[in-house]
């Protein structure tokens, strides 16, 4: 199914919405600086709070038209279905916590508006196959943002796995690390962990709906194959707290391909240490996040070569991952 174009898209700028993402949000700042970093994209309709007065101020912080600041996603889409086309935005960013994600989604898919909604999509399986039904019935676009997808180097990792680079697969190890709730950081009034440790709003899962969806997502993205069986151990070690914050998972993918999944927001020490292994009968290769720019590829009878970002010779092995350059190789270190 093709969904149609979205009006204005053949302008190059976009109008978005957001619903989220207000006075001590973390990932919503993320998403909005991201998506007008090339001057496609300008936000002009926000819902950022559940406190009308907050969202009104984050608005006016940000130089948005105080009409626009909505008390509610609601009343977001009441208003923004009265402007004409030309002033109307195109798209909503949903970064609220979890549980919002499925009725606000519907709502605007169903006012006719395209989404781009944060993981997870729905809190429940049912909830998924309902907004499904909901993005076929109304021909909307809806993005699910796995982010990670987005670098360049991963988009050649995936590149030299498809064209055969690496042989036939055996083994993934991918994990994500973390630390910033080897404390119960949620008892300091920090608005992101309460909601992430709590169940009624982050979900039946905390560490791995969080971060352990990322990991498994950049596996299958990297290999093209879907994880099929899984042996999982989650573990909580902060007493009193009701979700996991760490796991390690056994991972069979089709095919055969074996992989070991670990996910953690206890290691100490840890920032945000994403990385990823995959191995073949002939070569391998490594990514890690904090250091995006480069892509080790390894054999067992040569040097270990680094694939460095913006390079011709990525270009040629992988023309999606050029087209996510956007500086050129000398604009800024690599880091290796």
């Amino acid at each position: 199914m093709t969904s149609p174009p979205i009006p204005g898209a053949e302008s190059r700028v976009l109008r978005m919405g957001m619903v989220g993402g207000g006075p001590g949000a973390f990932i919503g700042d993320v998403h909005r600086r991201a998506a007008c970093l090339d001057g496609e994209v300008v936000l002009v309709a926000v819902a950022f709070s559940a406190s009308p007065v907050r969202s009104r101020r984050k608005g006016r912080e940000l130089g948005l038209s105080p009409p626009r600041a909505y008390a509610s996603y609601d009343q977001m889409i009441e208003r923004e279905l009265a402007l004409p086309m030309s002033e109307r935005m195109h798209f909503v960013s949903i970064v609220t916590p979890n549980h919002l994600h499925f009725p606000v989604a519907t709502a605007f898919l169903e006012a006719g508006f395209h989404v781009v909604c944060d993981k997870p999509m729905t809190l429940t399986v049912d909830e998924a196959r309902a907004l499904k039904r909901t993005v076929r019935k109304t021909r909307r676009v809806f993005a699910l943002t796995h982010n990670y997808t987005g670098y360049p180097m991963v988009k050649l990792a995936r590149g030299l796995v498809s064209q055969g680079e690496l042989g036939p697969l055996r083994k993934v190890i991918v994990e994500y690390p973390q630390g910033w709730l080897a404390t119960r950081l949620e008892q300091t009034g920090m608005k992101q962990a309460e909601w992430r440790t709590d169940p009624a709003r982050s979900g039946g899962v905390g560490c791995m709906g969080d971060i352990g969806t990322h990991a498994a997502n950049l596996a299958e993205y990297i290999t093209g194959l879907r994880i099929v069986e899984l042996c999982a151990d989650l573990t909580t070690f902060v007493r009193g707290r009701l979700l996991d914050e760490n796991g390690n998972v056994l991972v069979r993918f089709q095919k055969g391909v074996r992989g070991v999944l670990h996910a953690s927001q206890v290691s100490v020490g840890e920032d945000n240490a994403l990385s990823i292994r995959v191995y073949g009968e002939r070569k391998g290769i490594e990514w890690r996040q904090e250091a995006p720019n480069v892509l080790r590829v390894k054999s067992a009878d040569a040097p270990v070569e680094l694939w460095t970002r913006g390079h011709g010779y990525v270009a040629e092995r992988s023309p999606a991952a050029a087209r996510a350059s956007r500086l050129p190789a000398d604009a800024g270190p690599s880091q290796f």
